[in-house]
């Protein structure tokens, strides 16, 4: 009987062992169905973002080397590769990406300009109804005077759209060349889109500029109450533009 219950009990002893030992190593884990697909498969879901990314950031590289190229010819002396593509690179450099020189050598300007605003239209019966003038050099001037850190556009968005459209058309007001028709176009709608934002929704269909160029003056000079004479009074044709307000 003793021998019986010995073998009995290391029976039972090592069977213990046996079940600690596979509790110790834990369950047995069955593998997911897609990590048992093999490795490098991925979902189509994450598939398709990464395909999303890589072209989004190759078509960022493009567009910034495109960019890149044309400014450089645009800068660059006068050669054969320049001239042949002259459309397509002052298409795109002109009028946001104009490069110039006045950093090293500014010529600020001698002069003030008021550019003035006025709208025309026409209502159903057929009257036409003209708005009074409207400056819009005042409210550029307003939101940079007093400010520590003043808008860039605010400063030479329209005074850089006036000194352009005088440097393409001159004296005259007819556009002869493709860049004197932008030029015409952008200074159009940047003084079409002023007057929208401040005529508390009034419609129009045309739109007249007047540019008073006063002469600045001298240090020290004492203020009089009277304004300077201006220098140059001009009058610029009625435009076309598309139906703003309501």
């Amino acid at each position: 009987m003793r021998k019986t219950g010995w073998a009995v009990s290391s029976g039972i002893e090592s069977a213990g062992v046996k079940e600690l030992h596979q509790s110790d190593s834990g369950p047995a884990l069955r593998q997911p169905h897609d990590e048992a697909a093999g490795p490098g498969t991925s979902p189509l879901g994450v598939r398709a973002v990464k395909a999303g990314l890589y072209t989004a950031v190759v078509a960022c590289l493009l567009t910034t080397l495109v960019h890149v190229v044309l400014v450089f010819l645009h800068v660059a002396p006068s050669n054969p590769v320049s001239q042949r593509y002259r459309s397509q690179v002052n298409g795109w450099v002109y009028p946001l990406f104009e490069q110039n020189w006045r950093l090293f050598a500014p010529d600020p300007d001698s002069s003030n300009r008021e550019v003035l605003a006025r709208t025309a239209h026409t209502d159903s019966k057929g009257s036409v109804r003209v708005t009074p003038w409207f400056d819009l050099a005042a409210v550029d001037h307003s939101a940079v005077d007093h400010h520590v850190f003043p808008s860039h556009t605010s400063q030479n968005l329209l005074r850089r759209a006036w000194t352009s459209y005088v440097e393409t058309h001159g004296g005259s007001d007819t556009a002869r060349s493709e860049r004197a028709v932008m030029l015409q176009r952008y200074l159009r709608n940047i003084a079409a889109d002023r007057v929208a934002d401040h005529n508390d929704g009034g419609a129009f269909e045309f739109i007249q500029l007047r540019v008073l160029t006063l002469p600045v003056a001298a240090p020290g000079a004492p203020a009089g109450n009277r304004p300077p004479a201006p220098t140059e009074d001009r009058l610029l044709p009625w435009w076309k533009v598309t139906s703003h307000g309501k």
